[in-house]
């Protein structure tokens, strides 16, 4: 199917392939937030705020807002593709904030937790990789939200920050992944220690957490690359763009 193409009534078309992938990234999504919720419960206590059982809140509160909320804040333009452009602007910007709250309450959960055990701050790769990757989706955030929702950017300024925001928001997304996996590494090591290499049931759960995760982001960044699902422009967002240009550098609107 051809992006640029309109249906009947103005509508965009959407390619055939391209709900399928979006199902099967929410059922692999959802099947982490699951699994997550699951081996919590099953071998680590569940979850509590005021005993031994908080750190628990951190991997839950971290893949669902770090792996779940932001990848599908990354899938918004490509399944929105008929509503109005502000409107996926904000569901995009809410997405992302509502996985920073949710990551923060994560962040906080492990620091008190080691404050209340008096165990060691920030030495392992997992937490030096889980520090970095917050601060660049905030910077990530604040970022977009001056571009992108904030009233002031020029049309030119947006166009040639565009292809950045795009770049680290898919780094930032498999950095985060990435970083998950190592938090589950981490965990298995430290709770199974020599149990682990045993095939021990709550290890082979893990392992498996981990390969869906992955599978997540690849199908995440599968839909992102492929260039005939980009939401095109509308027509009226074309013109209002070329409005806003004209408005704001005093190009003609025929002029590139």
């Amino acid at each position: 199917v051809n992006p640029g193409m309109e249906a009947a009534g103005g509508m965009v078309s959407t390619p055939k392939a391209l709900p399928y992938f979006v199902a099967l990234s929410q059922i692999l999504g959802l099947t982490v937030v699951a699994i997550t919720g699951a081996w919590l419960g099953l071998y680590r206590g569940g979850l509590a705020w005021e005993s031994a059982l908080q750190f628990n809140v951190h991997p839950l509160c971290m893949v669902i807002g770090m792996v779940f909320l932001q990848g599908d804040a990354l899938l918004v333009y490509r399944v929105f593709r008929n509503e109005a452009k502000r409107t996926t602007k904000i569901l995009h910007g809410l997405l992302h904030i509502f996985a920073l709250v949710i990551a923060l309450v994560g962040l906080v959960a492990v620091f008190e937790y080691h404050k209340k055990m008096s165990y060691a701050d920030l030495y392992s790769l997992h937490s030096w990789c889980g520090l970095l990757v917050f601060i660049l989706y905030l910077v990530q955030w604040l970022m977009g939200f001056s571009f992108f929702l904030f009233p002031g950017a020029s049309f030119s300024l947006r166009n040639r920050y565009r292809p950045q925001h795009i770049f680290f928001g898919a780094t930032i997304f498999l950095l985060s992944v990435g970083t998950t996996l190592l938090g589950i590494k981490e965990a298995l090591l430290f709770g199974l220690m020599n149990k682990y290499s045993t095939f021990h049931p709550e290890g082979i759960l893990a392992n498996i957490l981990g390969l869906l995760l992955i599978c997540f982001a690849v199908v995440v960044l599968y839909i992102l690359t492929r260039e005939a699902w980009v939401r095109p422009p509308r027509a009226e967002e074309q013109a209002l763009s070329m409005d806003f240009k004209t408005l704001t550098e005093g190009d003609s609107p025929s002029s590139q």
